[in-house]
């Protein structure tokens, strides 16, 4: 009979640390300190709850918790020595079965990452889904890894043993994350559309109005239309467009929603996931036949990511009357226009004007998002409340300095543009640091037609500040611009300084925020505020309504932007709580 927390909140101290046995690998003293904790309001509140043990417990703790795991395919699994949990779940990826080739790789991992790390290396080999990882899929990670910093390398392991743990956990309530698995399952299904050239090579791209962005639009109408929205349609940017009715005529709606299209090489949640877990909520409220006192509106813009076209937003944008008509004379790096490649897909340019919101019907805007960080990761949270995306400011900048022979020009004489810059680096480092959630970036540096022994004559780079408020960005920004003057004064540089984009920071709307962070507290998990340091859908209909986000916790050290990027069935899960609590609340 599985265990119930009510049983575990009222056993006797020894009775519920038996209760709780076989959870972390031979250290039964994490399940025993937390049990001081009692009554956990969840299995998330008991989840966190272990995972801050381990944390506060010190790196010599930590380290031995590692070398209590097996090595995968090991000595142990040979001897048949492991853990009924272990063996289970080497069991169930098929490490039992391996072929004598496999064995010898994997022994030859073994010893290479004991020799790098001194710990064996941990992986929760059932996934973010549970269901089980393949052997490439282990393997690959394994060769990954091998690569990371020791500091680094030693969270990922813990990180992997809560994953492991919350496994263990749910198998032993008898607990499944059902509605987070639908949400994992759809989003894989939208993941098999990937525009030409990528798709070849296992990669995800899915850019502006390409064949596999139509793709996406379709299986996402067909998808709503499944979930019982009312009305479904794809509008003239290619926003799909999802309604579900309010329980009276002329309710007001709630707005959510997030972005279908995809970077380059991208991940597969990354604007997906608020798509797909508003989508649950309704499909539940359908099933139930069961109607809010205010209509919802579902919106996958089609467009946030600014891949094809210097139009970035233009999706959320059309709903806030924002958008550019000049863009659709833009070309695509095929001469394609914005015009042609909307007419190709069916999208009558002349009828955008006619998508904008009228701001009276709307009660607000609210997008889950995967975080796109490490934060909630290091901090063993599966959910964050955003209190502002932050507003931000980018430059292309040159300094002209002097090109001359590197052998022959005395360090002393030299007009060096590129040492400039790497000075100019070094202080946006600091400077954005020391107001603790700024932050400044230099990703874009070049010297045109350098060589080896040339010093270097010019220096061309990029420049992106952002912060939480418009005035802490534009502290950050005036003490950085005074910097490079003075650099360039010092040096006897001249720099040029051009600003390619400018956007407002979007405070969360304080009643908004306060719905997240009731949904959250009422899942059992502390709260966590944060900003945005990445733009989304959400700083667009700022301008027009109300808005509020909620960010999920990304495995891989919270990696975005990048095929690594994933999460849990289990924090996808919460997410679907954490927005049906919000509708449930929610008063109109």
């Amino acid at each position: 009979m599985a265990l119930t927390l009510p049983q575990l909140n009222a056993a006797a101290p020894a009775e519920a640390a038996r209760l709780l046995e076989g959870l972390y690998e031979h250290s039964p003293w994490i399940a025993q300190a937390a049990l001081a904790q009692r009554p956990f309001r969840s299995l998330a509140h008991l989840k966190h709850a272990m995972a801050c043990i381990v944390r506060d417990a010190g790196r010599a703790a930590q380290v031995q918790l590692i070398r209590a795991h097996p090595e995968l395919a090991g000595k142990a699994m040979q001897q048949g020595t492991l853990t009924a949990e272990s063996t289970h779940e080497q069991g169930k990826v098929g490490l039992t079965a391996c072929t004598p080739q496999e064995l010898e790789h994997i022994q030859t991992l073994n010893a290479a990452y004991a020799a790098r790390f001194g710990f064996p290396f941990v992986l929760a080999v059932r996934g973010p889904r549970g269901t089980g990882l393949g052997k490439r899929e282990i393997l690959d990670t394994f060769e990954r890894r091998l690569r990371n910093h020791p500091d680094f390398e030693l969270t990922e392991c813990l990180r992997n043993i809560h994953r492991i743990v919350e496994i263990r956990l749910n198998d032993k309530f008898g607990v499944t994350p059902e509605l987070g698995h639908t949400v994992w399952d759809w989003q894989e299904r939208l993941a098999q559309y990937s525009d030409p050239g990528y798709a070849e090579q296992g990669q995800l791209t899915v850019t502006y109005l390409t064949d596999a962005h139509r793709a996406c639009a379709q299986h996402i109408a067909q998808d709503m239309q499944e979930c019982g929205f009312d009305e479904v349609a794809i509008d003239a940017v290619g926003n799909v467009v999802g309604r579900y009715r309010a329980a009276q005529a002329n309710a007001r709606t709630l707005l959510t929603g997030s972005h279908y299209d995809t970077v380059r090489n991208g991940g597969k949640y990354d604007g997906r996931l608020g798509i797909y877990v508003p989508m649950a909520c309704v499909r539940e409220l359908a099933r139930q036949s069961r109607r809010l006192p205010f209509g919802i509106e579902l919106v996958a813009f089609a467009e946030e990511e600014g891949q094809r076209y210097k139009a970035t937003f233009l999706a959320s944008g059309a709903l806030t009357g924002d958008f550019n008509p000049a863009w659709l004379d833009q070309t695509d790096a095929d001469g394609i226009t914005l015009r042609q490649a909307m007419m190709h897909a069916g999208l009558n340019p002349q009828d955008i004007a006619g998508l904008r919101r009228d701001p009276a019907d709307y009660l607000g805007f609210v997008e889950v998002h995967i975080e796109q960080g490490p934060v909630l990761y290091e901090l063993d949270l599966p959910l964050g409340v955003v209190t502002s995306i932050n507003g931000s400011v980018r430059y292309q900048c040159e300094v002209i300095g002097m090109a001359s022979h590197a052998g022959t020009t005395p360090m002393d004489r030299r007009r060096d543009a590129a040492t400039a810059v790497a000075e100019l680096a070094l202080f946006v480092e600091q400077r954005a640091a020391r107001d603790g959630d700024s932050v400044g970036t230099i990703g874009m540096l070049e010297v045109p037609n350098g060589s080896i022994n040339v010093v270097p004559g010019r220096c061309r780079f990029s420049l992106d500040l952002r912060a939480p408020t418009d005035a802490q960005r534009d502290a950050l920004v005036a003490d950085v611009r005074a910097e490079l003057d003075a650099i360039a004064a010092r040096r006897c540089l001249h720099c040029t300084v051009e600003e390619t984009m400018r956007a407002a920071a979007a405070p969360s709307a304080p009643a908004w925020q306060a719905r997240w962070e009731q949904a959250v507290h009422s899942l059992g998990v502390p709260v966590h505020r944060m900003p945005s340091g990445a733009g989304h859908d959400a700083m667009k209909l700022h301008d027009v309504m109300p808005q509020a986000m909620l960010f999920v916790r990304g495995q891989n050290a919270g990696i975005s932007h990048n095929p690594l990027e994933s999460t849990t069935s289990d924090d996808m899960q919460l997410a679907v709580e954490a927005f049906a609590h919000l509708l449930n609340h929610l008063q109109p």
